[in-house]
């Protein structure tokens, strides 16, 4: 079986990419309610 390479964080590539994944829709989900929540702030009492 052959040995798989790892990178200095001693994730495999696959590993990376599931991880990368994970890290990119949290991340676009966060940014939608952030978003969202200062347009509802918004409509409440405009600062601008």
């Amino acid at each position: 079986m052959a040995e798989e390479r790892r990178s200095l964080t001693g994730l495999t590539e696959t590993e990376a990419k599931e991880f990368h994944a994970i890290f990119v829709s949290s991340f676009i989900g966060f940014t939608v309610i952030a978003i969202f929540a200062h347009f509802l702030v918004w409509q409440w009492r405009p600062w601008l």
